[in-house]
């Protein structure tokens, strides 16, 4: 095997073993940028979320109390939750935002809109079992649709949320009538109840994640071909060529061609390796006359 095949061979090699490397790490960076970014937009939601529900609380509920226990008809607008998912629901009417959610996520719900499904039932368990536990995060399909979701522990911590969730003889009769006896009642102080989701589509920003990742190490893989290529010509052109003539003159001298010449040479290693030759060349050529006065004067 030729020198420049071999320097191309070896080239080709820690190319490929680099692309796979460097793709990898890229690839991961770039899913992990894509993760951050699509992360904190869903806790940039349930922070605004968290805004409505604080406002409902501390100052529509007050205002709406005392028809909420005294009325027969049931006013949704007094309570946070409620009053979360509708201006969420608002909110997702933008085109851009339609495949945004949210949800409280309840074992026990009042209304069974908020009842938790198998794959929240999950959450809100592990948030029961692992107290320490603040938020969790991850993917889940959901109608087709690849969704990023974070969640977080409600956990009753105001005596005030516990008004319409204890027993029903101290819940709003207007409630009973609107939701029934069945759900929602048998809450705790300090109990975690429901988790927070916000679901974030996660396809489009994941996809351009890996689109980049496809671009970048396209150019990478480009501009190495190109360096490739302008190796294998400088190897050529400064090396291989010159060594091919030095191989050309020496096979001449050995076969007696005394008169054959490297020429012009550039004063470096190669250089020095013909002005090596030369010097080898006279001293051949000196010795060849040596012997010859020698075999005549015989």
């Amino acid at each position: 095997m030729k020198i420049g095949t071999k320097v191309t061979l070896s080239l080709i090699i820690v190319f490929i073993i680099g692309i796979l490397i460097s793709g990898f790490a890229l690839s991961s960076v770039l899913e992990n940028k894509a993760e951050r970014e699509i992360d904190s937009k869903a806790e940039a939601l349930m922070a605004m979320n968290n805004s409505v529900r604080t406002y409902t609380n501390d100052k529509v509920q007050p205002l709406l109390l005392p028809k909420l226990l005294t009325q027969e008809k049931f006013i949704p607008e007094a309570i946070p939750t409620y009053a979360v998912r509708e201006t969420f629901d608002y909110f997702r009417k933008s085109p851009e935002f339609t495949n945004f959610f949210y949800k409280d996520a309840a074992l026990n719900p009042t209304n069974l809109r908020d009842k938790a499904d198998s794959f929240e039932t999950k959450i809100v368990n592990r948030f029961r079992q692992e107290p320490e536990t603040k938020s969790i995060s991850g993917f889940r399909t959901m109608s087709g649709t690849k969704l990023y979701y974070t969640a977080k522990p409600f956990q009753i911590k105001n005596e005030s949320c516990l008004r319409c969730h204890t027993t029903l003889d101290k819940a709003p009769k207007s409630q009973i009538n609107t939701y029934g006896k069945e759900n929602g009642y048998g809450w705790k102080l300090n109990e975690i109840v429901a988790a927070q989701i916000v679901y974030v589509p996660a396809e489009r920003i994941l996809s351009n994640a890996r689109s980049s990742s496809v671009l970048v190490i396209s150019i990478v893989a480009m501009i190495f071909a190109a360096v490739v290529i302008i190796m294998n010509l400088l190897l050529k052109r400064t090396v291989l060529k010159r060594i091919t003539k030095i191989a050309t003159v020496a096979e001449q001298v050995s076969v007696g061609n005394m008169d054959a010449s490297f020429g012009r040479q550039n004063k470096d290693e190669i250089g020095d390796l013909a002005e090596a030759f030369n010097r080898m060349r006279y001293s051949l050529e000196i010795a060849m006359n040596m012997l010859n006065k020698k075999n005549k004067s015989d």
